[in-house]
């Protein structure tokens, strides 16, 4: 089909590039997904539940964040993946205007059976990392007494294993405050635990 001046109209071979390219950058942003976003779904599934108290919740702020990252995906550089997804776990999180209130991973074996979401796989290793920095029963106790900001931070980096920054990015304070507060929250629970120590001989 020609118009006025003769010139050849549809365009179909134009049509097919502009899908071609709608195709390709649909898979640059899967691949992008699954390098950046998939392998941080265990971390972010822990630090979602030390920030919520709760996996309902977390897994509801996980799948919030990975669906913000994977409409952001095509404008991340590629660089500190678990540091940009935190972010926007973070503010996720504060979006959803829940109260902070941390805790103890109470179930760690019920890692395994949370299925994230797009299809990621979980990574085997990860109820076994968890499992071995579950606190004991008296180290729970003297945790659990602690004020919920320096609890947070204590459970995000020693149980999630957290850095400081990524804590700070997390909390949205300060690196010194974290450490600060990791220091305090350090101090209390082994002074919890002596005095616990000491009541127990005393008995």
């Amino acid at each position: 089909m020609t118009g006025r001046r003769g010139k050849k109209t549809g365009d179909p071979a134009g049509s097919s590039h502009v899908k071609s390219s709608v195709v390709d950058a649909t898979a640059a942003r899967k691949d992008a997904f699954v390098r950046y976003v998939e392998p941080e779904i265990t971390v972010m599934l822990r630090v979602a539940q030390t920030l919520t108290g709760s996996w309902a919740d977390a897994e509801d702020l996980v799948q919030d964040t990975m669906i913000r990252a994977y409409r952001a995906i095509d404008r991340f550089d590629g660089a500190h993946p678990r540091a940009w997804l935190l972010t926007i776990l973070r503010r996720a999180h504060l979006n959803a205007h829940r109260r902070q209130r941390p805790d103890l991973l109470s179930e760690p074996s019920t890692l395994h059976q949370h299925r994230p979401a797009f299809g990621a796989r979980s990574a085997p290793s990860a109820e076994e990392s968890v499992t071995d920095l579950v606190p004991d029963e008296a180290l729970q106790r003297a945790v659990n007494t602690l004020d919920p900001r320096f609890r947070t931070v204590l459970l995000l980096v020693d149980v999630d294993q957290l850095t400081y920054a990524e804590v700070a990015e997390v909390l949205g304070i300060p690196t010194g405050t974290v450490m600060s507060r990791l220091s305090r929250a350090r101090q209390r629970v082994r002074a919890r635990l002596r005095d616990t120590d000491v009541s127990r001989r005393t008995r």
